[in-house]
């Protein structure tokens, strides 16, 4: 399983309002696109989200919440998040909601 599609559902449903969102495969998985810049992936039964990088370290600090690493290197603004942490709809809010409120302001990946 490269992905939990019901996870993928939720992520749709919930990005469903925002403008400008695509959809693309990677990190083994499927990642949301706002604005051109990835916001939130899903990756087997976990989110992976953008953030605000001065919140990274502090949010690690939390259960179920690791850091993504790309090259060996803790890769600062980005986080999964264990399936345990956004089981209710609240919770999984709570982080969609982190995502999209860095977004406006996160950098654009170069082309």
């Amino acid at each position: 399983m490269a992905y939990d599609e019901k996870l993928a559902d939720r992520v749709r449903e919930a990005l469903a309002d925002i403008p400008n969102v695509q959809e693309k495969k990677m990190f083994r998985g499927v990642t949301f696109m706002v604005e051109d810049k990835m916001c939130v992936s899903v990756s087997r039964d976990e989110l992976m989200l953008r953030i605000d990088p001065e919140t990274t370290e502090q949010l690690l600090e939390e259960n179920g919440i690791r850091p993504m690493v790309h090259g060996g290197k803790h890769m600062n603004g980005y986080i999964y998040v264990s399936e345990e942490r956004f089981k209710n709809k609240k919770d999984f809010d709570h982080w969609i909601k982190l995502a999209l409120d860095f977004n406006p302001i996160a950098k654009s990946s170069k082309k």
